[in-house]
């Protein structure tokens, strides 16, 4: 099986998410992220959408989803033709003795420290899921106490949205 992100931009209307993922549940595939959030016109959402699934089994749902009444547009985003963006937060054991090497790693990253308490500081990142893993195995060391991390959100890269059609039927 491979990751497939899929764009699919919905009237943002109450029940369109859980008939969405619906679809991907009667098939039983799992979905590794999905984000939802609002786009240029409050009336439309985007959602995000990386599954885990062979190609032909996607075309099927992605034809199916078409066919919901709320679902305005569909595409699959290639990972070398779109920016994708997950975000994390990190609380990391970062005593006096510790914690100039945590602020180091974390400068190195591009991260940001967004807490610090006497024992632990709290790390913002964002970036593709590689670099966020890469900075995991660098702080693990030092002692994850908790973590969370999103979704990704994708746009396709260039000028052309791909909202571009879909909003102006809308």
């Amino acid at each position: 099986m491979s990751q497939h992100t899929l764009s699919v931009l919905v009237e943002n209307r109450p029940g369109v998410l859980m008939r969405v993922t619906s679809l991907f549940a009667r098939r039983n595939f799992n979905i590794h992220s999905l984000t939802v959030g609002p786009t240029e016109r409050a009336e439309i959402s985007r959602m995000t959408i990386v599954v885990d699934v062979e190609r032909q089994p996607l075309e099927q749902v992605t034809k199916q989803l078409n066919k919901l009444v709320n679902v305005l547009k569909i595409v699959e985003l290639e990972d070398d033709a779109s920016v994708q963006r997950e975000l994390l937060l990190v609380k990391v054991r970062a005593d006096a003795s510790a914690r100039g090497e945590v602020l180091d790693t974390v400068q190195l990253f591009r991260a940001h420290v967004v807490d610090v308490a006497p024992d632990a500081v709290t790390v913002e990142a964002t970036g593709s899921p590689d670099k966020l893993a890469a900075l995991l195995r660098v702080l693990e060391p030092f002692g994850i106490r908790e973590l969370v991390q999103s979704g990704s959100v994708a746009l396709a890269r260039g000028g052309r949205a791909i909202s571009d059609r879909a909003l102006r039927s809308a």
